[in-house]
């Protein structure tokens, strides 16, 4: 079949909007006519080559729609169902057996690999394989989905709303909530207060932080984050540790989540937490320098990398989902949506911080 999708063709080449070949689903697998798909800074990773994936490819990785057709193997999902789309995950090593999904030992491959579960393509342009992204390539109007990656979306809620909760959504909140599982009267600093970040804020509001600092270069960001839950607010180019310090009376806090993606600003997070305390790096990081004797080990701290939030997301995605239909986790209001025509344009409104989280609005509901 033939479908519309943005295509990256050469590294750091803005995204084409271009017409393809889609052939269709083989065993195991799920065509689903793409409704919407939220931009990550994950998506313009791989756009730049930080992390290698072939070109050309369709990214996207928070997609979600209605199925349209299912393969042979495929009995939880039927045409019609509303589904959102999350990470790939092979379901039989170890990590998955044990239950790590995020931590799978084909997470990379199934990922980053541009291929389907199988190891080959569904894309073409002229002949030519074209790759997906993240077992999804949802920046299109259709996409071939493995069942591993599905979600049921439930009738009451907006389904275009769910594509950003198969990433950078879950990542946040689920850093929180299935991570930390703090003590009473705990304290958190945030770092970054994007679509990540501010996830982890309504999470640590939920989870019932005493003491939740949010830090941003963008006062709007900042405004936002105490309407979401944040009890305190310092603009990152001013002094935070001193900042951190004085309202944690000279201790530092239990816990600090990194969103940024900066070696600078996870070494900062890491000064801000008290002996004991646990820093935690979500954002793309590619170096980090610390003194380990003075600012990690001689004070007992951990620094940890987490994936998706330690979330499955069959299982949290609901969760979350009904903390949304409770009000209690807002999500809706980091998102703004835009044409899948114009997908340039929302991945520099997010890259400028003008807009949180940008949602392609691909199709209308059937």
């Amino acid at each position: 079949m033939k479908i519309t999708a943005a295509v990256v063709y050469e590294k750091g080449a803005p995204f084409v909007i271009d017409e393809l070949d889609l052939s269709g689903p083989q065993k195991d697998e799920v065509l689903v006519k793409v409704v919407a798909c939220g931009v990550c800074h994950t998506d313009e990773v791989a756009q730049h080559q930080i992390i290698p994936v072939p070109l050309p490819a369709v990214l996207g990785h928070e997609g979600c729609g209605i199925v349209v057709e299912v393969g042979p193997g495929v009995s939880e999902y039927a045409p019609g169902d509303r589904v959102g789309f999350s990470y790939g995950y092979c379901g039989s090593c170890e990590s998955c057996l044990t239950g790590y999904p995020y931590c799978c030992e084909r997470n990379r491959e199934l990922n980053f690999g541009g291929a389907q579960f199988d190891g080959t393509r569904r894309l073409s342009k002229n002949g030519i394989p074209v790759s997906i992204f993240f077992g999804q390539g949802a920046f299109a109007t259709h996409a071939i989905v493995h069942r591993n990656n599905l979600y049921k979306v439930p009738d009451w809620m907006d389904l275009a709303l769910c594509g950003p909760l198969g990433c950078g959504i879950q990542t946040g909140a689920g850093a929180v909530l299935n991570h930390i599982n703090p003590e009473p009267a705990s304290s958190i600093l945030i770092t970054g207060c994007g679509a990540v970040g501010l996830s982890a804020v309504m999470a640590a509001s939920i989870a019932g932080f005493v003491k939740i600092i949010c830090v941003d270069t963008v006062p709007e960001r900042l405004a936002l984050a105490l309407e979401l839950g944040g009890t305190h607010s310092v603009n990152g180019s001013e002094d935070v540790v001193s900042y951190v310090m004085d309202i944690t009376n000279g201790r530092g806090v239990h816990y600090a989540i990194d969103c940024t993606g900066n070696g600078g600003c996870v070494r900062r997070s890491l000064n801000c937490t008290r002996p004991m305390g646990t820093c935690i790096v979500l954002g793309a990081t590619q170096e980090v320098k610390f003194d380990c004797e003075n600012e990690l080990m001689g004070q007992s701290k951990t620094i940890t990398g987490l994936v998706e939030g330690r979330s499955i997301p069959k299982v949290f995605i609901p969760k979350l989902l009904e903390y949304y239909r409770l009000g209690r986790f807002p999500f809706d209001k980091l998102v703004r949506e835009y044409d899948l025509a114009d997908i340039n344009k929302a991945q520099a409104d997010s890259r400028s911080g003008r807009t949180i989280k940008p949602l392609l609005r691909i199709a209308g509901e059937l």
